[in-house]
C-alpha cells in the first residue's frame, strides 16, 4: 500500500482486540457534545514550539477553541499553519508548549484522547486502489468502530459527503473533488468532536465547496468545533467565528472576524477623467491607481496614518486648514483626507466621475498587519 500521512491512523491498531473492535470513549470529564455543558473550551493551545534543527518552525503559539466554533486559521506559506495542526493532532511531536482537550493535557499515547480529533490534511489521506466504501472502512476500523457500527457510519457518511451513488468506483477513478469530499469522509468515520481541517476545499468544484462547508456547519451545530486554514478568504469570512493569524510562527491576531474588521477602514476609489502627471501633486493625500476595467483612479486609503507634517496646505482653501487644526495631529481623520483631495482635483481640472469604497475584509487585514498577501 502506499505510505505516508494516510498511514499514520495504523496507530490506532495498537492494543485494540479482535472481533468487534473497541467502544469508542471519552476521555473522564470530557461533556457530550448535546449537553449544555459542552459549550466550553474543547481544545486549548499553550506556547507551542517546534524546531527543525536549527530552524524554529513555530515559535510561540497559544489560542483556544470553543465549542461550536469554527477557529480560521491564516497566514501566509511558512507561517507554521499546517505544523501547529499537526502538532495539535500529534502527528507531529511539539518542541515546546502544551495542548488541553477540555482541561486534560494531551497525551499523545492515549488512544481515547487520539479519537476526539478527526483530521484533514492538504494531500489526499486515501487509498485510490479502494473503493470509497472500502476507504471508509478500513478507517473505520482503525478507529476501533465496530461491524455494525461501521456499516450504519459508512452509509451516513457517504451521504453526508455526496458519494453514495460512486460508493463502490475506486477512488483512483474519482475526480479531484470527489477525492476531497472522501478525503474529508473518513475524518467524520468516528464522529470526532474536533476538526482539523488544512485547505479541505482546495481545488474543488462549487458543488463539492457547498457539501463540505455543509458537512463543516453540522459539526458545530452538533457541539463540536473546527480548526480552518485555508487561504480562501470569501469562505473563511462565510464559515468561521473567530480567526488566528500567524506570521513567522507567531500569533499575530486572535479575535472574532466582526471585531478585526471593525479596525479595518475601507479605502475610497475616486473615479476620475484622467490621473496622468497627477501623482506628485496629490501627495500624501492620495495615490494613483486603475480600477476593475483598468480605469483611472485615485485612491484615499482608509488605513494610511497622516499627519499635518505630510500635508502641504499652501493649495487648500482656508477652511481645510482650519479644520486640520482641529483634529488630533496624529492622525487626519479619512473624511478631511477626502475632501482635502477632492479640493486638490478640482484645482488640477481633474473631473470626478463617482466615488465607490473598497469593502474591507481578511485580505486587506492581513495585509496591513504583516505586508504580505495570502497568496503569496
Amino acid at each position: 500500500m502506499a505510505t505516508g500521512i494516510k498511514s499514520i491512523p495504523m496507530q490506532f491498531q495498537s492494543d485494540r482486540p479482535s472481533g468487534e473492535g473497541r467502544r469508542l470513549s471519552s476521555p473522564e470529564g470530557f461533556a457530550t457534545r448535546n449537553s449544555v455543558e459542552s459549550r466550553k473550551t474543547l481544545v486549548e493551545a499553550l506556547h507551542l514550539r517546534k524546531s527543525y534543527g536549527s530552524h524554529l518552525a513555530v515559535k510561540d503559539v497559544s489560542f483556544s477553541i470553543q465549542s461550536g466554533e469554527v477557529l480560521g486559521l491564516l497566514g501566509p506559506n511558512g507561517a507554521g499553519k499546517s505544523t501547529t495542526m499537526f502538532m495539535l493532532a500529534r502527528l507531529v511531536a511539539p518542541t515546546g508548549g502544551e495542548v488541553f482537550l477540555n482541561g486534560h493535557k494531551y497525551d499523545g499515547r492515549s488512544l481515547d484522547q487520539r479519537r476526539l480529533i478527526g483530521i484533514v490534511p492538504q494531500e489526499y489521506a486515501i487509498y485510490e486502489e479502494l473503493s470509497a466504501i472500502g476507504n471508509l472502512t478500513f478507517f473505520g476500523k482503525l478507529y476501533g468502530l465496530g461491524r455494525k457500527t461501521l456499516k450504519s457510519r459508512c452509509e451516513e457518511v457517504l451521504d453526508e459527503v455526496g458519494l453514495t451513488g460512486s460508493a463502490h468506483r475506486l477512488a483512483g477513478q474519482y475526480s479531484g473533488g470527489m477525492k476531497r469530499r472522501l478525503n474529508f469522509g473518513i475524518a467524520l468515520m468516528h464522529k470526532p468532536p474536533i476538526l482539523i481541517l488544512d485547505e479541505p476545499t482546495l481545488g474543488v468544484d462549487p458543488q463539492s465547496r457547498s457539501l463540505l462547508m455543509d458537512c463543516v456547519r453540522r459539526q458545530t451545530a452538533e457541539g463540536g468545533c473546527v480548526i480552518y486554514a485555508s487561504h480562501h478568504m470569501e469562505e473563511v469570512q462565510t464559515i468561521c467565528q473567530r480567526v488566528v493569524i500567524l506570521d513567522q510562527g507567531q500569533v499575530i491576531a486572535n479575535d472574532s472576524i466582526h471585531r478585526l474588521l471593525a479596525g479595518v477602514v475601507a479605502d475610497l476609489f475616486l473615479y476620475v477623467d484622467r490621473s496622468a502627471g497627477i501623482g506628485n501633486e496629490l501627495g500624501d493625500l492620495a495615490r494613483v491607481g486603475t480600477g476593475s476595467n483598468e480605469e483611472p483612479v485615485v485612491i484615499v486609503s482608509g488605513d494610511k496614518k497622516l499627519t499635518l507634517d505630510h500635508v502641504d496646505n499652501s493649495t487648500l482653501p482656508n477652511d481645510l486648514e482650519i479644520i486640520a487644526t482641529d483634529i488630533a495631529p496624529e492622525a487626519l481623520d479619512l473624511g478631511w483626507r477626502l475632501e482635502a483631495t477632492l479640493c486638490k482635483l478640482k484645482k488640477l481640472g481633474i473631473q470626478v466621475l463617482s466615488v465607490e469604497t473598497q469593502q474591507s475584509n481578511l485580505e486587506r487585514l492581513f495585509l496591513q498587519l504583516t505586508g504580505k498577501r495570502l497568496r503569496d
